[in-house]
């Protein structure tokens, strides 16, 4: 079984930083990719950004120059930098890992950016 912890959400004014981090533990092996996706209320569940094991990325139009992914492969953590965060960035946004054989999900962390 593979546990993820996400933490780094909160309440910001727009304009400001966050910065997300989701630790993956448990029965680890041959991880694909790590990213981030977000819910906002009433919408489907989108990508953010995402990163392969070779260090690809995938980074949604939305947030591009505004949000970076990065990723400790030693501590199998990922990281999203967000940066002049909007009130459309709120949403729920939730750490997925995906392995050659399985796809895991976070709990999700809550951001929510005032105006």
């Amino acid at each position: 079984q593979v546990q993820l912890v996400e933490s780094g959400g909160g309440l910001v004014q727009a304009g400001r930083s966050l910065r997300l981090s989701c630790a993956a533990s448990g029965n680890i092996f041959s991880i694909n990719a790590m990213g981030w996706y977000r819910q906002a209320p009433g919408k489907q569940r989108e990508l953010v950004a995402e990163v392969t094991s070779g260090g690809s990325t995938n980074v949604a139009d939305s947030v591009k120059g505004r949000f970076t992914i990065s990723r400790d492969n030693a501590k199998n953590t990922v990281y999203l930098q967000m940066n002049s965060l909007k009130p459309e960035d709120t949403a729920v946004y939730y750490c997925k890992l995906a392995s050659s054989w399985a796809v895991y999900w976070g709990q999700g962390t809550r951001v929510t950016v005032s105006s």
